[in-house]
């Protein structure tokens, strides 16, 4: 651990040389400040440790002295020397290990229904609201994208965007089938019935990180489908595009134009794309590591909630509130913050067995 921290010392060294050596380029310098910024906590903590380290090493040398007032004043100090080199060792561990580059990124949420017909729908709706009211309470903005309604308030598809910083590294948990155990209210004999709606979460992607050729997608303009009136357009600014190698279609009618709509269907069929290939590394790297979105079927699920007994259960984690009300109101810290932890104990695990390997 400490030849990583001694590389980023190093380098946090050459940056700030380099700061020194830039100061009429404004753009590379704002890239130098951010990339030494980024290491700055970890040379802080470094340096911490090794003088802990150092004062450790003395306290066991003294522990051998001849002097018995030496060796207790030894054990005294170890005893308050120990636990705050154990805590600032895992302190650098989880800074050591490597993030994922989109976590500061905004995101696409795309929300279907899958098993249950119209109760399906309706629960798409009660998932939208429940990410809506959450990216409020984190002071996230959200803009829909497009929407395919049912006509009794639910929606057979729905994608909106939300924007914020650190918006991909809570929600990116959502992903996977989620299971609603509730009575309809189309229901007359108050039978229990159950439903799935799959959720797929994915990372803003730049134009640069992911290159479609236009030979490998068809666009299809249109016009757009509204309840009808002054909300259906009489020009054709839809538009719809299919990648032709995947077989991928995205479709975007809410913008007010053509081309925004494009730039729009673009981008979204970008963040699609590169979730398909990070999914494929992640599954050549470590079988299931992560949860991804299933075909919508009753048996996938990584989340249920059972309105009869105000219980929300995610299964990954075998975690339940017994507070529906209230997550359905945006309350899913309490989920994302064990699955954070979980997802940051195994990547310090797969980093400690390639130390071992290394």
């Amino acid at each position: 651990m400490l030849e990583k921290v001694d590389a980023i010392e190093k380098r946090y060294k050459e940056l700030t040389q380099l700061l020194e050596q830039n100061v009429d380029d404004y753009q590379k310098v704002a890239e130098l400040a951010k990339e030494r910024s980024d290491l700055e906590q970890v040379v802080q903590l470094g340096n911490q440790y090794r003088e802990l380290l150092k004062q450790q090493e003395e306290a066991h040398e003294l522990e051998h002295s001849e002097e018995e007032e030496m060796r207790d004043l030894a054990h005294q100090e170890l005893e308050s020397l120990d636990p705050q080199v154990e805590k600032l060792e895992k302190e650098l561990k989880t800074l050591l290990v490597p993030k994922d580059p989109r976590d500061d990124r905004s995101v696409y949420m795309e929300i279907r229904a899958g098993a249950g017909g119209d109760e399906a729908g309706l629960f798409a709706a009660d998932l939208m609201r429940m990410y809506m009211h959450y990216a409020e309470l984190r002071h996230w903005n959200v803009e829909m994208v497009s929407a395919n309604e049912t006509g009794i308030g639910g929606y057979k598809e729905v994608i909106f965007m939300v924007k914020g910083k650190g918006a991909y590294s809570r929600l990116k948990f959502e992903s996977g089938v989620h299971r609603v155990q509730r009575i309809p209210v189309t229901e007359s004999s108050g039978r229990i019935h159950t439903s799935t709606v799959t959720v797929a979460v994915m990372a803003e992607m730049e134009e640069l990180e992911v290159n479609i050729p236009d030979s490998d997608i068809t666009v299809e303009v249109y016009r757009s489908s509204g309840a009808g009136g002054q909300n259906v357009q009489k020009n054709s600014t839809a538009v719809r595009i299919t990648h032709k190698p995947t077989g991928l279609v995205v479709a975007c009618q809410d913008e007010r134009s053509q081309l925004q709509n494009r730039i729009r269907a673009m981008a979204i069929l970008r963040a699609r794309l590169f979730e398909i290939e990070e999914q494929k590394r992640q599954a050549e790297r470590e079988v299931a590591r992560r949860s991804q979105v299933g075909t919508g079927e009753r048996s996938e699920k990584i989340r249920t909630y059972n309105y009869p007994q105000s219980r929300v259960t995610d299964h990954r984690i075998n975690v339940s509130s017994f507070n529906l009300p209230a997550v359905m109101n945006g309350d899913i810290d309490l989920f994302i913050d064990e699955l954070s932890i979980r997802d940051e104990t195994e990547r310090l695990s797969t980093t400690g067995t390639d130390d071992d390997e290394d």
